[in-house]
């Protein structure tokens, strides 16, 4: 059956004491959009600021045991076979890759290994202009804490830019930034002391801590993020000093060991200042650690990689229904999304319809040891995650009530709207996602079960004239098919 898509204004629902009190929250603490006239940053802009506060990422390792490769960042169709569901059966021949590079031409010299991180911004008006960063650190595979093989890792940072005026860099501030430990979202605010940045003349970088691909038990593993605790200069003075190379990290005594260091390519004092450099076929060798995680080295151990940025939206339409699914993910569980417009790729193509759309979000697993979901069903996807101050290395932090509270409209946000009310489609609840639904949180945590302070994003904020952009479903890097690391 078709849902009914009827839309209406948004508008306040009955709110009683609690709305009220939300309201009163909202009037002191977030200026209204009447204040500002709306306007839009253009596509360049768009791509200069994904680009320019793109993470750095310290890497922890765990390469002996001929498992060299296994912790390099990665893209989705590395082995270029257009197939998702055998990336962790693939990839576990990465330290074949690696042995048959140092011999010249082979089997695996089709393949393309381009460390990614995919992208969305998301830009919007709140009194000023702000902007959501999305960057999900891809990998091929992990190990969870079970010590079971796990296909396409799920880990990201997320960051809140306010007060944007134009290009980066002119005075605009990061309000927090979220990074994952596993389904744990852990923030920090502007001016905590685990909030560090490289910052450079061309980027503002996070500096992100990471946990090797394999295991621990009630310990850092799987691919985690982290915050770094020390500075920047910490590290710079490691680096010109040949020092030990590793990172404190948030919630955790004492500092992590890197192995490696992942850098934005866009970034081009950050790539110097590393000495990062692209990872191909003909430099796979010499970029591949083949230390122990438990192993300390010095900074001129350190395989410094540069990575590149593509978009969430070249992933979304393999989810699909008309988009060859099937090949990727399961039948099972679909989602559904009214889409207003279509997707389009770079070329302006369509490659998902507008109107109501259907997404297969299970992984398919070649090796059937794995039915996770894919970006289409994360929570983070609509802002619907829970938000948490601390790691923990015993798991939780994964709650879905909010994420249900708000698919079945229930609760208010800081502002008395439900997802319903701002949106206007008061159909949606329990049967659909719109293809605009985005809350933005505020930054702090709530402590009450299924409820987090922030907003939705109202009606038409995505349109141009109301000075928004919804990148979400919006493809802004050129993907460079066939080509290495580097290439243009």
């Amino acid at each position: 059956m078709t849902p009914d898509i009827t839309r209406r204004a948004p508008r306040f629902s009955r709110l009683g004491l609690y709305g009220v009190l939300a309201l009163t929250f909202v009037a002191l603490c977030w200026p209204t959009s009447a204040h500002a006239q709306a306007w839009t940053l253009t596509t360049e802009q768009r791509q200069a600021f994904l680009q320019y506060y793109a993470p750095v990422l310290l890497k922890r390792g765990n390469g002996d045991d001929g498992r060299h490769g296994y912790d390099w960042v990665t893209s989705f169709d590395f082995d270029r076979d257009g197939n998702f569901s055998n990336n962790k059966l693939n990839w576990k021949r990465i330290p074949q890759y690696v042995d048959a590079s140092r011999a010249g031409p082979s089997a695996y010299d089709a393949w393309r290994i381009r460390p990614t991180l995919y992208t969305s911004l998301i830009e919007f008006m709140d009194g000023s202009k702000s902007l959501k960063l999305i960057y999900h650190v891809y990998h091929a595979l992990d190990k969870n804490a079970a010590g079971d093989y796990q296909l396409h890792d799920w880990e990201r940072v997320e960051l809140l830019v306010t007060n944007v005026v134009g290009a980066p860099g002119n005075g605009e501030s990061v309000a927090y930034a979220v990074v994952t430990q596993h389904k744990r979202n852990v923030v920090r605010r502007a001016g905590h002391v685990d909030l560090n940045f490289m910052q450079t003349a061309t980027g503002k970088h996070l500096l992100v801590w990471q946990a090797e691909w394999s295991d621990k038990l009630a310990a850092a593993h799987g691919q985690e993020l982290r915050f770094v605790t020390d500075p920047y200069a910490f590290f710079a003075g490691r680096m010109a000093s040949a020092g030990k190379a590793e990172a404190g990290v948030n919630n955790d005594g004492g500092r992590k060991n890197v192995h490696y260091a992942f850098v934005p390519e866009g970034s081009a004092d950050a790539v110097a200042a590393f000495g990062a450099r692209a990872l191909t076929y003909a430099t796979a060798d010499a970029l591949a650690s083949r230390y122990d995680n438990g192993k300390s080295i010095s900074w001129p151990n350190v395989k410094r990689v540069t990575y590149e940025l593509q978009d969430l939206a070249d992933i979304l339409p393999t989810h699909w229904q008309h988009g060859g699914y099937a090949a990727h993910w399961l039948d099972a569980g679909p989602i559904d999304f009214y889409l207003e417009s279509a997707l389009v790729n770079e070329g302006g193509a369509t490659e998902v319809s507008a109107g109501m759309q259907r997404f297969f979000p299970k992984t398919r697993d070649v090796e059937n040891d794995d039915d996770r979901e894919g970006y289409i069903a994360k929570k983070w996807f609509v802002g619907t995650y829970e938000m948490n101050d601390s790691a923990s290395d015993f798991g939780g932090g994964g709650s879905n009530a909010f994420h249900d509270n708000a698919y079945a409209s229930t609760a208010v946000d800081s502002r008395g709207r439900t997802r319903a009310s701002a949106s206007g489609y008061t159909t949606s609840p329990s049967s659909f996602w719109w293809q605009h639904d985005y809350f933005v949180h505020a930054g702090f945590t709530d402590s009450t079960d299924g409820v987090e302070q922030g907003f939705w994003l109202p009606g038409a904020w995505y349109l141009p004239a109301n000075g928004g952009f919804d990148g979400r479903w919006v493809q802004l890097f050129d993907d460079r098919p066939g080509l290495e690391s580097g290439q243009r």
